[in-house]
Formats: structure tokens, sequence, C-alpha cells
């Protein structure tokens, strides 16, 4: 048995080599036609991901405490004041990034308003006048030139802008460092990005890319600017570590979310529920600071521009379904048609989830191609959204208004309301142009309307829903910033007010909530989120008559949609090659050994106490690794092979130091003269790493691993003898997946199914 082990380990460690050295010669040659990653082959293989537009080489966040005599004096040194100090500044940036969000989030609104609103107002212009002709050349042109400006930023210079970006913080948040996705240019490129693609009339939303935003300004701030023009105040070398950033990121991602609905509670509940690995109530506390900033902030905006001095922002701009006055009753019978709604949620958000995934492959086979294919792909969805917009409102009928309303509101030529009048005679509405010629927040308040029984047709209702359908799959993807919020809310919209309209008489209910209704349980089908989104329609409608029912679509949804598929993010992470931790490990993970795994990767390297600077040199340029020791960075070089004392260590570096994650090994340049030096590693190593015996099953050393946020673990074997080696093997997030795991061990899969089949 141990003989096949050896050989099993040897086998495994030469393909590993021959694979990492293919790899490395071209990381963007995989071929993506299966999953949109090849998949490792070894457990002891390079980590590689999309991120953004290329195959990156991923590295874990290091969460740990890094207990050696430096920390030991710092900590014993630290003052009251300085401990007071850091408290102060952890709840400073706090309220920071929810100022700067709900600013910029403000902003972002004010010029999609505009843009939107007064290229509509122009299109409907044209069609007043009766030149169908040059309104659908001016809408088309106008959106074709802004969605070129967003698919040109993205492309060319930052295309992890593109998308939503939950994702990847939902993967850097669980431990996974994602490369290029926090800086300012990725910041900028996804504001401009994200009013150009959403004035273009595209069907994708705001609220994901402002998750992403609030999250860059967020690290920014923690780590005190880009990296090239970086403060270097003392003070904010705080937050130079995995950890604080790690918590300053979950502040903003949950302030994105507030900005987007204008739902403080809902923002910090989705952190929880959704992005965030790790919790506490410390960091509930300063993300439910950051949020409450946010929405005073959207509060004093709003308050301003209603009085006409924002253009047209103001009368809505947020999204916003206050449904505080109406009054919401229901009876048992009831319970059908929502648990119908439920259900319907279920299955179109799984078949959603299905289909986007089909999409998205699709589309990296054309992506992959080159910058001008992601272009030309970017503008054909562009014009095709343009024409599905100005023409299909030409197939509805024109309904007649109804005699009670005034006449200012039926028929309306502005941009908002319910009665757009489009091409109708006088007195008479187009419903379908109301949902489609109007910008995404109006369409959503439009159709969320209450007290509407008899203003949209059923008709309308399906050309809408279909309409949705296929350009929410279509859009999602391209190379300009994205949310998927939105398309599935204006989905879900759309067939749960169709049920209300089938139900009529039979139901206490309003057609406008059975659309709120249906736009939840799309969203718990697709997302698989329950608290928060539960929150948040609550926070949107402000009535609190409307949780009962809200909370049984949610949990009918997911339950559901739980059995087809995963949620869209756990799709989207698995296509993107993020080594991205469940909090559940795999049944069969039991029957595994951390010493087996060990067995099957390639023999570990170490490195002496006091050791030669051309072995460290080596090391790091053989095993690919984006941390160099500061010692190496700085030169800290000794002409003999000795111990220091730790008063040298203080003298040139700090705990703070060892925390950064700065430089590569290409970057350091050491003489020849040098590389025969020595460097003392003992002051400057984590003295107290978390291990685990080597008779551990993985199931356990996984969910150790992914609760604590470790890099690495080290296995230690399970009795000491002479001869046998301190360290057994090294784990670390990738040897810990479940594919890579089946993949070494093809004997499990067999019991996995068996598994199943009980």
């Amino acid at each position: 048995m141990e003989d096949d082990l050896r050989n099993t380990a040897k086998a495994t460690t030469t393909y590993n080599m021959e694979a990492q050295a293919n790899e490395e010669r071209d990381p963007e040659s995989n071929s993506l036609h299966q999953p949109l990653l090849k998949r490792n082959r070894t457990l002891s293989s390079t980590p590689l991901a999309m991120v953004g537009s290329k195959v990156s080489h991923i590295e874990s966040l290091d969460y740990e405490i890094n207990e050696n005599d430096l920390f030991k004096h710092d900590w014993r040194s630290r003052s009251k004041v300085q401990v007071l100090q850091y408290i102060f500044l952890k709840w400073t940036v706090a309220f920071l990034v929810g100022l700067l969000t709900g600013i910029i989030a403000t902003l972002i609104n004010l010029a999609v308003e505009n843009i939107a609103g007064y290229k509509l107002l122009a299109v409907v212009g044209y069609i007043e006048k009766e030149r169908y002709l040059m309104g659908f050349i001016f809408l088309a042109g106008v959106n074709f030139f802004l969605t070129l400006i967003a698919a040109v930023l993205c492309v060319c210079f930052a295309p992890t802008a593109a998308g939503p970006g939950i994702p990847e913080i939902k993967a850097y948040l669980n431990g996974v460092d994602t490369p290029n996705m926090f800086g300012a240019t990725t910041l900028i490129v996804k504001i401009v990005g994200s009013i150009g693609a959403v004035s273009a009339g595209l069907d994708l939303g705001k609220e994901g890319p402002l998750v992403h935003i609030g999250s860059c300004i967020a690290s920014l701030l923690g780590q005190g600017g880009p990296d090239n023009y970086r403060i270097r105040w003392r003070w904010l070398r705080y937050f130079n570590n995995d950890r604080d950033r790690r918590d300053i990121i979950t502040c903003g991602a949950s302030s994105g979310v507030c900005a987007a609905f204008r739902a403080p509670v809902g923002g910090v509940l989705f952190a929880l529920e959704e992005v965030a690995t790790w919790w506490r109530s410390a960091l509930l506390w300063r993300t439910f600071f950051s949020t409450a900033v946010v929405v005073v902030v959207l509060r004093a905006f709003m308050e301003y521009c209603k009085s006409g001095n924002c253009g047209l922002f103001g009368q809505g701009g947020l999204i916003m379904f206050d449904v505080s006055g109406v009054t919401v009753s229901y009876h048992v019978m009831d319970i059908i048609p929502i648990a119908v709604i439920g259900v319907i949620g279920g299955v179109l958000g799984s078949l959603y989830n299905h289909f986007l995934h089909k999409v998205l492959r699709l589309y990296n086979l054309i992506n992959e191609k080159g910058k001008i294919y992601k272009l030309l792909l970017s503008l054909t969805v562009s014009l095709f959204t343009s024409a599905c917009l100005y023409g299909l409102p030409f197939l509805a009928r024109c309904r007649p208004c109804d005699s009670s309303l005034s006449e200012s509101a039926c028929p309306n030529t502005g941009r908002a309301g319910n009665f757009k009048q489009f091409n109708c005679p006088d007195g008479y509405y187009n419903d379908l142009a109301t949902l489609l010629l109007t910008t995404n927040d109006d369409a959503v308040r439009n159709i969320f309307s209450t007290n509407t029984s008899s203003e949209f047709h059923v008709f309308s209702l399906t050309i809408f829903f279909v309409l949705y359908c296929i350009l929410g799959l279509f859009t999602f993807g391209i190379a300009v910033p994205s949310g998927l919020f939105l398309p599935i809310i204006l989905m879900g919209s759309a067939y749960g007010r169709m049920l209300g309209i089938a139900m009529g008489s039979y139901t206490n209910i309003d057609q406008g909530l059975y659309a709120v209704l249906g736009a939840a349980s799309l969203m718990a089908g697709s997302m698989r989120m329950t608290v928060s989104l539960c929150v948040i329609f609550l926070e949107l409608t402000n009535n609190l008559l409307l949780l009962p029912i809200t909370m049984l679509v949610l949990l009918i949804a997911k339950t559901v949609g739980d059995c087809f598929n995963p949620s869209i993010y756990e799709i989207i992470l698995d296509l993107k090659g993020l080594p991205f931790l469940e909090a559940n490990p795999e049944p069969w993970m039991r029957n595994i050994t951390v010493g087996e795994l060990a067995d099957v990767k390639a023999p570990v390297v170490t490195l002496n106490g006091v050791e030669k600077v051309g072995r460290i040199v080596d090391v790091l340029k053989k095993h690919y690794t984006q941390r160099v020791p500061h010692s190496l960075q700085k030169k800290w070089f000794l002409q003999e092979k000795r111990r220091t004392e730790e008063w040298e260590v203080r003298e040139k570096f700090t705990s703070v130091d060892l925390a950064e994650r700065e430089g590569k090994i290409e970057e350091v340049a050491v003489t020849k003269d040098e590389m025969e030096m020595y460097i003392d590693l003992h002051s400057l190593t984590n003295r107290t790493p978390y291990t685990v015996m080597e008779s551990m099953s993985v199931a356990k050393a996984l969910v150790l691993f992914r609760q604590v946020g470790l890099r690495h673990m080290l296995i230690v074997p399970q009795y000491q003898a002479a001869g046998v080696s301190p360290v057994v093997g090294i784990l670390t997030r990738q040897d810990l997946r479940a594919q890579n795991i089946l993949t070494a061990f093809p004997h499990l899969e067999k019991s996995k199914g068996r598994e199943k089949g009980t």
C-alpha cells in the first residue's frame, strides 16, 4: 500500500510539473469549451482563474495573525491611546465609505436620469411629428454611442470593471485574492461605464456595479489610494493587512446595496447572507453605520433635487415603491396564488440560471477572439435592444384613457407616467410604450403601481416578459458594467402582474402587489437569497403588512430553485474558476484524510531558520508567488550565518511591515555577491501556524480552513519518531476544492454517487 502511494505521488508530481510548465508558457491558451477555465488536474497545480478578461494566477489571502517576536513586542508596547486611535480610525473609514458611496450613487442616478430622460423626450418629439424613422435612428444612435463608451472603457482600460463584480467580491471576502478588482482605474471605469450602459437602455441595472463601486472605495480608503500613488501616512498603515481590508470592503459592499435600493438594513443583511464569509458583532455595527450614512446622503440629495435643481432627476431616480398608504388585505384562499408565484419564481429562476450559464460560455468563446469581437458583441446587443424597445410598442393597441383621470395624467407625452401617448390619438395611450420607452427605474415604478387594474393588457405584459427574458440572457456578459437585480425584477414583476390579472375578483391583493411578489420570487429563485431580499422589499414598499406573504414567496421560490441548480453567483464563480470554499464539506470528504492528500502532492519545500539568499530567491522563482519577504525587499542580509538579536529586527522592521502584501520576486534585484549572504527568518516568520494531524478527515480540515481564514495549513505526523519529518505536507485552498480532490482520487466519485442515491 505504501509503495502504491509513493508511486502515485511520483506520477502525480511529474504530471503536475508538465502541466504547470504548459500553464506558465501561455496561461491564456486554455481551451474554454466546457467550463470557462481548464480544471486543475492535480492537487499541486497552479490555481488559475478568469479575472477581468485574462487568465490570472490566484492566491489566497491570509487572515491569520502572524505571531512572532515583532508582533509580540508591538502588542506589549501598544498604549491605550494607540488602541483608541485604531478604533476611531476604523469608524472614520466606515463613515467615509458610506459618505463617498452615497455621493457617487447620487451622481450616477442624476446622470442616468438626465441623459436617458432627455434622450427619450427627443424620441417622443420625433414620434409626435410622425418622423418615425428619425426617431429610431436617434434612439439607436444615442444608445450605440453610450454603449460604445462603456464597452471601450471596459475592454481597453479596466476589464475587471465589466459585469456586476459581486461574484469576485464574494470570492475576495471568502479569502481569494482577485487581482486588480479594487483599483482606481476600475472604480472610474465602473462609474462612467455604468452611466453609459444604463443610459443606453440596456437590460441591466446599476445595483451590482454599485456594490463593486462601494467595495472599490473601501479598498482605496483602507490602503491610502492607488498602488502607484499611495498615501504613506503612518495611521493608514494600520489597515494594510488582509483582516482589516476584508472588514472595510464588507462595509463597502453593504453600502453599495443600500445606495441601490435605499435599504440600509437590507444592505447589511445582503453582506451577511450573500457576500461575507466571516462575520462578527463589531462588523455588524460598522456596516450598519456605513449604510446609515448612505441613506442620509441620498435623502439629502433627493430633497434638494425635488425643487428642480437637478434637471429631470428628483421625481424618482432611485427605485422606491412606497405603498405605506395602501391597505393590504388577504384571506386564506390568497395563499394558493402566492404559493404559485413562489413555485413559478423557483422554476423560472433555475431556468434563467441554466440558460445564462450556456450564454456565458458562448460569449467567452467570442470574447477570447480579441477586443474587437468584444466591442462588436456589445454594440450588436445595443442595436438589437434599441430596435426592440422602439419597434415593439407599435404592436400594442391604443387603449382609451379612463374618464375618471385628469387630462394632464392621460395621455402623457413625457418620459414618466403610466399613460404614454406614443403614436396614439388624443385620449388614448400605449401601455407597452409605458414600460419600454422609459428608464429602468421608471419601468419598475410603473409596473409596480397600485390601483391600476385595467391599465396594462395581458398581451403587452406577455411581450414585455418575453422581451426582457431574452434581453436579460443576452445582455449580461457583454463588456460593460452590468447588474442582475433590475432585469430579474422586471421579468418577475411582469408574470406577477399577469397572475394578478388572472385572479381578477378572486383575490383582494392589488395587481401592483402581485408584481412585487413576482419580482421577489424570481430574485429568490435565481439568486437564492431570502432574509436580505425580504428586508430589501420591505424597505422598498414601506408596508409591514406585506411581510408574511413576501416571506412565504421567498421561501418557496428558493426551495424550488435549489432542487435544480446553484445560485447564479455560484455558477459565475465556478465558470471563472475562482476557488470559493463552501461552508459545508461534501459528505464523501469524511472518507479521506489530509495525510492522503499530502501523499499525492509534490514534496514540501523547506527553508532553514538562517538561509542563504540565493536559496530563497530560487525557491520563490520556481514556485510562483506574489509574496516576497520584506527582508528580501529591504535587503536585510547578513555576512555570516548567525541568529539576529530582537533589537536588530525592531530597528529595521515593524509588525505592520509584515502584514503588507507588496512586491514580486521579479522586481527584487539581487546581485551575485548578495546571493551568497544570509537571512535570519526566525524573527519574521509565524511561530504559531495552524496545524492538523495527518489522520484528520478532509471534511474537518476544510471547516477549520474556512472558518479561520487560512492561506495554508500544515500537516504534522501522527507519531513523532527519529527520521520522521516534523511536517508531512501543506494544504492550500486549491487542495481542498472538491473537484480537485475527485480528480486525484477518482474512486471517491463512486462513493459520491452512492451518497446521492441514498
